[in-house]
């Protein structure tokens, strides 16, 4: 890891400090065959295996027909790769050039659904070793005819920043959502679990993936947090233990509803 890091301390990120771009885009979303709210999260690393992670969000029982999907490390390239293949509209804002991956590096939102209208959010403080800027991906959507705000997330590592940089960066999202009024997902990889869930459960948002095993190594860091909905019954939510190869970290998914709604259960004659 040591070796790991002065490799990536010899060269500088180059970041995208515009808040407008650079912004890519596509619209491939067809119909939504499955009425479930279906949420995935997954971090490709590098967007290094886009074939591998499109063949396993394509064949898991889990992953399939997701309505919003959060993907963090992305090039425009794998992001759009993976919406023509899934069917879906996305947003992508890449932070910067990275160094390492040779290419933008950046979170992007997939959608089946519409996409009202979308922004980035710099986040505050570099990294120590690259001098790497985040940036987070928010949309107005709609899916499944609810209207709602979701963030794809990936903070800098507790390797380039401190806990209450992170704890920074993450109230930074809590003072985005705080201005839209309905519903908000925010999903993504945390490089977090604790500090994280304590600053958006003090902001009103339920850990939904709270118990929620290793995602990365010994590290549970890929998450998803709701405001404004609630987990189906039974609860539907979990993490796919084969990623296929895909990445280094697992995908995080759960099925919502909005909060209040009641699932119809079906009787006999």
């Amino acid at each position: 890891m040591l070796a790991l890091l002065a490799t990536g301390a010899c060269s500088s990120a180059l970041n995208y400090a515009d808040p407008s771009g650079p912004r890519y885009a596509g619209h491939f979303s067809g119909i939504d065959a499955d009425p479930a709210l279906r949420i995935v999260t997954f971090n490709i690393k590098f967007s290094r295996e886009i074939d591998r992670a499109i063949e396993l969000l394509q064949k898991n029982h889990d992953l399939r027909n997701p309505d919003i999907i959060a993907l963090q490390e992305m090039n425009n390239a794998g992001v759009d790769r993976i919406a023509r293949a899934l069917g879906m509209n996305y947003v992508y804002y890449p932070s910067a050039f990275h160094p390492t991956a040779s290419g933008d590096f950046g979170n992007a939102l997939l959608v089946k659904g519409t996409i009202e209208a979308d922004h980035k959010i710099l986040l505050p403080h570099l990294s120590r070793f690259q001098h790497l800027a985040r940036a987070v991906v928010a949309a107005d959507v709609v899916v499944d005819g609810i209207r709602l705000r979701a963030y794809s997330v990936h903070l800098a590592t507790p390797f380039e920043i401190s806990g209450s940089e992170r704890r920074d960066q993450a109230l930074a999202i809590v003072e985005d959502a705080a201005r839209y009024p309905g519903p908000v997902v925010i999903a993504g990889d945390f490089n977090s679990r604790g500090l994280v869930g304590d600053v958006f459960g003090r902001a009103g948002f339920q850990w939904v993936t709270r118990d929620a095993g290793h995602t990365i190594s010994f590290f549970s860091w890929d998450h998803i947090f709701v405001r404004g909905l609630a987990l189906k019954a039974p609860p539907r939510k979990g993490i796919v233990l084969n990623n296929n190869g895909a990445s280094d970290h697992l995908p995080v998914w759960a099925e919502m509803l909005p909060q209040g709604a009641v699932v119809p259960v079906a009787t006999g004659p």
